[in-house]
């Protein structure tokens, strides 16, 4: 058991059938984070590359282009499926479904990279020594992973109007338990990667404006499906849902412009050598 388990579930239900559905909206969003993130880890030809949370495959394919041999690893089947539809016709790309923090690697591949694939382990410090293993003496690790929610307006707009709806939790939240922003804080990312035996970590500040929609209804839309108010859809119910919803868009309606609604995201591209 890698305790990872609620995630498991989590990503195997409808969370992994909405990001399949969404996978090209998503993919289009992420692009101008996605392809600093991709660069930073410089991939070279015939390099082994182990792909954490790959998700529907769009870093692994991309990888995969390039020329490297590329394995891409993570817990949602249905994401998986996608990734392998996508993928046909690439002979030097293969997925698994199995749970990174537990996962069994040979010490041979140059480059293990994740795209917001690694906050969501149940224990970091054991799951990045892990992860280690992976690695040839000197390879590279390379991960991107949000910064704080008021420093990415995209999620922050919408979830600051819709927090007030929703049930207060039982007992104070860890700001570090497993979730899109576990890995905010550079110090304790620098904490998990020093313990797992990473040297040379570097975290480098990374920041776009990604397009939330073309129209207010194409950004709520987007918002339903992987944002903040997803939540208000799956916690609330009649009037307390309109109105959490109604408060988002209101949120949102000041932001559209010409050029649709775009929003800021800051992100760190986080780099170390095993």
């Amino acid at each position: 058991m890698s305790g990872n388990e609620e995630q498991i579930e989590y990503w195997n239900g409808k969370a992994g059938e909405t990001w399949v559905t969404a996978q090209e909206r998503v993919d289009a969003m992420l692009a101008p984070l996605s392809a600093q993130a991709v660069a930073a880890a410089a991939v070279q030809a015939g390099e082994r590359v182990v792909d954490i949370g790959c998700g529907c495959g769009a870093t692994s394919i991309a990888f995969a282009e390039r020329g490297a041999h590329v394995w891409g690893v993570d817990i949602s089947a249905p994401m998986l499926a996608r990734a392998r539809e996508r993928s046909a016709g690439l002979d030097n790309v293969a997925f698994s479904e199995g749970d990174a923090a537990t996962q069994s690697y040979t010490p041979d591949h140059q480059l293990v990279f994740s795209r917001f694939g690694v906050m969501f382990f149940a224990d970091p410090h054991a799951a990045f020594a892990n992860i280690r293993s992976a690695l040839v003496p000197g390879g590279r690790l390379v991960f991107m992973c949000w910064q704080a929610p008021r420093e990415n307006p995209w999620m922050a707009v919408a979830g600051r109007a819709i927090q007030p709806y929703l049930p207060e939790p039982e007992a104070p939240v860890d700001p570090q338990a497993p979730g899109p922003f576990a890995f905010a804080r550079d110090a304790y990312i620098r904490d998990i990667l020093g313990a797992a035996g990473f040297s040379d970590v570097e975290i480098v500040d990374t920041r776009a404006e990604l397009h939330i929609g073309d129209t207010l209804d194409d950004a709520m839309a987007a918002q339903s499906e992987i944002g903040p108010a997803a939540r208000a859809l799956a916690e609330l119910d009649g009037d307390e849902r309109d109105a959490a919803l109604a408060a988002a868009r209101e949120a949102l309606a000041p932001h559209i412009s010409d050029n649709g609604i775009n929003l800021g995201a800051a992100a760190w591209i986080v780099s170390a050598r095993a």
